[in-house]
């Protein structure tokens, strides 16, 4: 008799993505297959991944099954349970927002050369590599599946292969992916050694020394890293992610980048056992060098979409944050704080998935319907996009970290888990966890001064340029796609005591332990310790920010019939001499950071121009000023360039034997031929 198994859903979810993979290649010759078959397809693998993940999540045991692939002896195995569950509901949740969103998007390149096939097939492995690897429960079908990703996402990146920048920057990516893949596949070759198998199953009981597990750890964290974005292992994303269409941004921002912190959290708490209290502080210092590097760089960007690259930078070093603090209760024997670490960095893997593939696909329309992706030529969007606007206000509020929505709650989870330092004996650590919640509170502030130069700059005044002031809505898909992250970013901000149930349910599965007083007072209070130390009430915030909007809505519209009725006379602002109001008089985003970028001016490696136009009929008078700013990634100056140095000179070196004499080359193969003698022999 026919027995339903949550394994069929991710079979299901995985099969449904590569048949819109295969419908794919017939979009160069029919470009409506992209919208009534493929992405509707995509669509349908998120909606049964988010059903799987719900059937993961409601509290029943993790399901295994064997795949006849891969190696004769090594067949695949898969697991589904709580952690890889959560994870797929995450990608499903994207998968099927880029969905809606994508039919109006790729239109743009059903009149160009770029192959809509080419697209659709490498979106679709792309996706199916994503789901596969949080399903894997063995080093072999793991390391396929990443590899899948990776590869997928390279054609992605340098899909629009015209520009030299989208070239190397896909270069950069595949380089730098390969490299963490080796560092994750020696990780797991400790785990296998000690264990005597590839599968997770072995690798848990693997029993490994301190310092082997020490090693396993440390490759781990920098394979693992280096897709997540950690600094100095970043340096590819804001490389990639800008130069790649918004849609696939968006996968990878909000997807991609979660997909490796699974990886770490596997790694971490599932394969390796019980923490050691300095792989915390190893992991709390990278998360907060990470997250203030990221927003500091983030807030000197002008290219919108490399902006919120390093911003995914910033978030990502919050999400290790907590993670740190986990690692860190946990080794000291308190589960407790442990456990509310974990769930705070799992919440904000989900907020971050939400906002930044909000902000993307915002980020999207704007290019494709405003034709810009450098602040300083938009402004007055708000009027010519007025949903984009609204939608792209919520992203930007939601990742300021602003209540009712999402990114308050798992922030403000992170700094309860900070404030509990307190409880720990170690004096070291009770000074470093300080430093740390200090830098996130440092970071938090730079990123709501970012979005609100992003937003002031983008979407109010007037239009600083002919195409922008020319701009109109996105599609309906389009602005569909955003309303729904919208709307789930206002969700799981105002019902967090409910989302944190559902995490602790991870918790449970992967240390044994899960919050209990965090969800004690139900669903209207969340107290993460205790009642009497902290708590918050997201639905009352709501309900006090409905009812003051409702009160300056009842004073807008009385005075508004009693103008009707009497009305005011209206005269031009008093201009100071100037005359009327142009774009020029406006704040620009390089002037709105400049308080910043005086302050933390070492953090960078400025170049700074200005630029005077001067009247072809008039020598001495200018006809425009302009201002041109870059800022260079320190970690290329002092990480990567002396590299770069090492490997070219080494290769001039060793190309010193290229002399293009046909006997040299003959005397080379006979020495190598004896030598290889020798050695046999």
């Amino acid at each position: 008799m026919f027995e339903f198994s949550p394994a069929m859903l991710v079979y299901a979810a995985v099969c449904s993505t590569l048949a819109g993979g295969f419908a794919s290649l017939f979009a160069d010759r029919w470009p409506a297959v992209q919208k009534f078959l493929v992405f509707p397809l995509l669509g349908l693998s998120g909606v049964v991944s988010i059903a799987a993940c719900l059937a993961a999540l409601s509290g029943a045991p993790a399901v295994t099954d064997e795949l006849a692939l891969g190696l004769p002896w090594l067949q695949w195995h898969v697991r589904l349970d709580s952690l890889s569950g959560f994870f797929l509901g995450v990608i499903g949740l994207i998968t099927l927002a880029v969905s809606a969103f994508g039919p109006g998007y790729v239109r743009e390149y059903s009149n160009s050369h770029y192959s809509l096939a080419l697209l659709g097939v490498m979106t679709a492995l792309f996706v199916a590599g994503m789901q596969l690897v949080v399903v894997a429960d063995d080093a072999f079908a793991f390391m396929v599946a990443w590899e899948l990703m990776s590869v997928a996402s390279y054609f992605l990146v340098a899909f629009e292969h015209e520009e030299a920048a989208n070239r190397r920057a896909a270069f950069l990516y595949l380089l730098m992916a390969q490299v963490g893949a080796i560092l994750i596949l020696l990780s797991f070759g400790v785990l296998a050694a000690h264990g005597g198998d590839f599968t997770f199953a072995a690798m848990r009981h693997a029993g490994l020394t301190p310092l082997w597990a020490a090693a396993s750890f440390g490759l781990g964290l920098l394979g693992f890293g280096m897709k997540a974005g950690i600094v100095p292992l970043h340096v590819w994303l804001p490389e990639a992610h800008p130069v790649a269409p918004s849609h696939i941004s968006a996968l990878m921002s909000g997807v991609m980048l979660k997909v490796a912190v699974y990886g770490f959290i596997r790694l971490v708490f599932d394969l390796l056992g019980d923490p050691h209290w300095s792989w915390g502080v190893v992991v709390l210092a990278v998360g907060s060098v990470t997250s203030l590097y990221g927003v500091l760089y983030a807030l000197v960007q002008h290219d919108l979409k490399r902006l919120l690259a390093y911003h995914s930078v910033e978030n990502i070093g919050i999400i290790y944050i907590g993670l740190g603090l986990a690692l860190i209760f946990f080794s000291a024997n308190l589960p407790a704080f442990g456990v509310l670490g974990l769930i705070a960095a799992l919440y904000h893997t989900l907020n971050h998935a939400l906002f930044k593939s909000l902000l993307f696909l915002g980020a999207g329309a704007l290019l494709q319907h405003g034709h810009e992706r450098d602040l300083e030529h938009m402004g007055g969007l708000i009027r010519r996009m007025p949903w984009t606007a609204l939608f792209f206000l919520i992203g930007c509020l939601s990742i300021s970290a602003l209540p009712p929505f999402n990114g308050f709650v798992s922030e403000w989870l992170t700094f309860q888990t900070a404030l509990q330092a307190t409880t720990l004996e170690s004096g070291v650590l009770r000074a470093v966890i300080p430093i740390s919640a200090a830098v996130l509170a440092l970071s938090g502030a730079l990123a709501a001064t970012c979005f609100v130069k992003v937003y002031g700059v983008a979407f109010l005044g007037q239009a600083r340029s002919r195409k922008v002031r020319h701009a109109r809505e996105a599609s309906h898909g389009m602005v569909l796609a955003q309303a729904v992250l919208a709307c789930l970013c206002l969700l799981f901000g105002v019902l967090p005591t409910t989302t944190v149930e559902f995490l602790s349910r991870i918790s449970v599965d992967l240390t044994g332990f899960g919050v209990t007083a965090a969800t004690r007072q139900g669903w209207l209070w969340l107290t993460p310790i205790a009642p009497e130390v902290a708590s918050y009430s997201a639905p009352l915030v709501l309900l006090g920010v409905l009812l003051a909007l409702g009160a300056w809505a009842a004073v807008y519209f009385s005075s508004r019939k009693r103008r009707l009725v009497q009305p005011l006379p209206r005269r031009d602002a008093w201009d100071c001499g100037f005359g009327p109001l142009t774009p020029r008089m406006q704040y620009s985003a390089s002037a709105f950071a400049m308080p910043i970028r005086h302050i933390f001016r070492p953090a960078w490696r400025l170049h700074e121009e200005k630029v005077r136009e001067m009247d072809p009929q008039l020598s001495t008078r200018p006809l425009q000023l302009r201002y041109l700013m870059h800022a260079d990634d320190l970690s290329w100056q002092y990480f990567y360039l002396p590299v770069e140095r090492f490997v070219q000179g080494a290769a001039r070196r060793v190309g010193r034997i290229q002399t293009g004499h046909l006997r040299h080359y003959l005397a080379y193969s006979f020495f190598t031929l004896i030598a290889l003698l020798w050695l046999i022999t």
